[in-house]
């Protein structure tokens, strides 16, 4: 790919990545024009008469020779713009076009009719080999803001060692299948997801989550494609492989926002081709004023003309959006930040409420079992065994926590049958030839189990922060789990924070009342919502838009689907290493919920540098057609094409470097 923009090119749209190797090629035709100007400089009338040296009548050959061989380097702009006037968006290309074609031709006629006795083939040659730098400088400058497609592809590694039966065969990492058992030594990268069934090691999942402590894998451990394996060798049983990996969807994202634009965006586009337009009708009154009305020389006029074309080009206009989301999209990814939809920046940043699905986000998640009460017969242990049996098939984070104290006791488990998870209220499942119900009160009382004094106990056990779950057979209540979960530290901090942001907190749970309000009167929470089932939660969610709000919701991108896709912005917090794509509009990898104050002040900063390349380049372009146009000429202000070429590329450089100083944010202290 020689150019580089894609779509409308060049100031319509978004710019593509702008790679190493365009801004080489970029690079190499500048230097041959560079050197074929040395010439083109020789042979010029006015050079020669302010040195004061005569040119041989076959001069101007030469000048016509060499800038026809210059003019060749500027075809590739002439692709573009007849790509931009296909599409009916006629930016910046469409004016480079008509600016070059246009001097070039005027020349060519002057050169072959005398009486003309004008050429502009060293303004014109100037003129392309600015233009050539300008893109050099705009492709090494968007090459260096980081493509982080590319970034996250060389988080895997390029080979695999595959186990087949007792041998190892070293095999590339896009020839993996699910299922495939692979060996990772001290220090290779992990390449596809997947279960260890041997070994343990420490890994660096910081690549992926941002986290910077190593965790310890063993057996049964889930691993994350890209992370590292530090201290000892993993073998691991693939999962998901290529696009339905960790490092896939995470491209899946990224891909998806490059393909969204913000407002500001939009708005530079349709400024883009608005300028096309002004600049055209300008050159045209330029000549018709300043030639037919004020009678100077036509080729005072087409001077002019050319120059109002020349420095309209809207290369910082075209590039003031897309160079700021490139690094803001780069960077958020380096801090495990995945903005699928970059529209919604504009909107992260007005954000009037942060709503937060409390467990798992602003509390640990990690519910400790704190007693078993028993009904009947049944042990303690037994009721475990039961309950823990049934969960092995739940990703629920109180299901977890049953499993862990398991496992805790050495508890050996059965195989559940029938296993179905109601949402919302519990599992079902056969063990050992008998259904089992566990969850909570709603799913055992539909079943007409309890007694009057059991109704008493549970509610009596639902009392302050413990959360109960209630283990039944058909025929009877069984016993009763006791759970508590704790508030995280840094939520105490996340809340000031967003506090001072402006912004206010609500908390959406399924919890008791008493366990909801306790939670919100120690964080300092503005609103919070109990007993809400997942499905309801986007009514609440609702509630808070029609008040006037605009609203972020967090949850954790499945069972808060409903919430995150009514919400203003929907953030899926701790996706870790199953990053969510279908769900919310942003996804964080980590479970901690200063990432949402992070894009909070991510969202601000961008909106910011946004505001202030529209100004420069908007600005840039108010005062420079008029100069170009000869309006300040009375007062000795005058911009010859060459002129106009430089201060046009100047003003790309300092848009782009204004973006650039994005990369010196430190998400990480916020």
């Amino acid at each position: 790919m020689e150019h580089s923009y894609s779509g409308a090119h060049c100031g319509v749209g978004q710019p593509s990545a702008m790679g190493h190797g365009s801004a080489l090629v970029y690079l190499r035709k500048f230097w041959i024009v560079t050197f074929l100007l040395i010439p083109l400089f020789l042979v010029n009338k006015m050079i020669a008469g302010f040195f004061g040296y005569e040119l041989y009548s076959f001069a101007k050959w030469i000048g016509f020779v060499i800038a026809s061989i210059i003019f060749g380097f500027s075809l590739i702009f002439f692709q573009h713009a007849w790509h931009e006037i296909k599409m009916r968006k006629y930016g910046m290309m469409t004016l480079v076009s008509i600016a070059v074609g246009s001097g070039f031709i005027f020349s060519v006629v002057s050169t072959f009719i005398p009486s003309l006795n004008v050429e502009f083939y060293l303004e014109i040659s100037t003129l392309i080999w600015v233009l050539l730098f300008g893109h050099y400088l705009e492709a090494k400058s968007s090459s260096a803001a980081g493509n982080a497609l590319q970034e996250v592809a060389k988080l895997l590694p390029k080979k695999a060692h595959r186990l087949v039966g007792d041998k190892s065969e070293e095999v590339d990492t896009s020839l993996l299948k699910e299922g495939d058992v692979v060996l990772v030594k001290p220090g290779e990268k992990i390449p596809a997801d997947g279960v260890v069934n041997e070994g343990t090691a420490n890994v660096n999942e910081s690549l992926i989550s941002g986290e910077s402590k190593p965790v310890e894998k063993k057996e049964h451990n889930k691993v994350i494609a890209g992370s590292i394996c530090l201290d000892g060798s993993l073998t691991i049983k693939l999962s998901r492989v290529g696009e339905n990996s960790t490092i896939g969807q995470i491209q899946k994202l990224i891909n998806q926002a490059q393909n969204t634009k913000p407002r500001s965006q939009r708005l530079a586009d349709k400024a883009s081709s608005v300028l096309t337009l002004v600049a055209v009708i300008t050159s045209l009154l330029t000549i018709f004023v300043w030639s037919i009305i004020l009678g100077k020389p036509l080729v005072f006029g087409i001077t002019l003309a050319i120059t109002v074309l020349v420095i309209a080009c809207p290369h910082a206009l075209g590039l003031a959006i897309p160079t700021v989301t490139t690094i803001a999209t780069s960077l958020a990814v380096k801090n495990g930040v995945f903005i699928k939809n970059l529209a919604k920046i504009e909107v992260i940043r007005n954000a009037d409420y942060v709503v937060f699905d409390k467990t798992g986000t602003l509390t640990k998640g990690q519910f400790g079992v704190s007693d078993i009460v028993t009904f009947g017969s049944m042990a303690k242990n037994d009721i475990a065994k039961i309950a823990a049996s049934l969960e092995q098939h739940s990703a629920h984070i109180i299901g977890q926590s049953i499993l862990q104290y398991a496992e805790k006791n050495h508890i050996l488990l059965d195989k559940p049958k029938q296993f179905r998870d109601v949402a919302g209220k519990g599992v079902i499942g056969v063990v050992n030839e008998i259904d089992y119900f566990l969850g909570n009160k709603p799913l055992i009382k539909d079943m007409s189990v309890l007694t009057v004094e059991q109704d008493k106990k549970i509610n009596d056990l639902s009392l302050g922060d413990n959360t109960i779950v209630i283990l039944a057979s058909k025929k009877e209540l069984l016993g009763i789990i006791t759970m508590s979960d704790e508030i995280k530290p840094e939520s105490f901090e996340v809340v000031k924070k967003l506090h001072n942001l402006g912004v206010k907190v609500a908390i959406l749970t399924g919890d008791k009342e008493d366990v909801a309000e306790k939670v919100a009167k120690e964080l300092n929470i503005d609103t919070y919502f109990a007993e809400v089932l997942p499905e309801q939660k986007y009514k609440y969610v609702k509630q808070l838009q029609e008040d006037g709000n605009i609203v972020l919701m967090v949850g954790d991108g499945v069972n808060d689907a409903p919430a995150l896709t009514q919400a203003n912005v929907g953030i899926a917090i701790g996706a870790g290493t199953d990053v969510a794509v279908e769900a919310g509009d942003v996804v964080l990898t980590r479970n901690n919920p200063m990432d949402v104050v992070r894009l909070l002040v991510l969202s601000k900063k961008v909106y910011v540098k946004m505001v202030q390349n529209l100004f420069w380049a908007l600005g840039y372009n108010i005062l420079a057609i008029p100069a170009a146009a000869g309006v300040f000429v009375f007062w000795g202000i005058f911009l010859r094409p060459e002129i106009g070429a430089l201060l046009m590329s100047m003003s790309t450089v300092i848009v782009v470097m204004n973006a650039m100083t994005l990369k010196k944010i430190n998400l990480q202290t916020v």
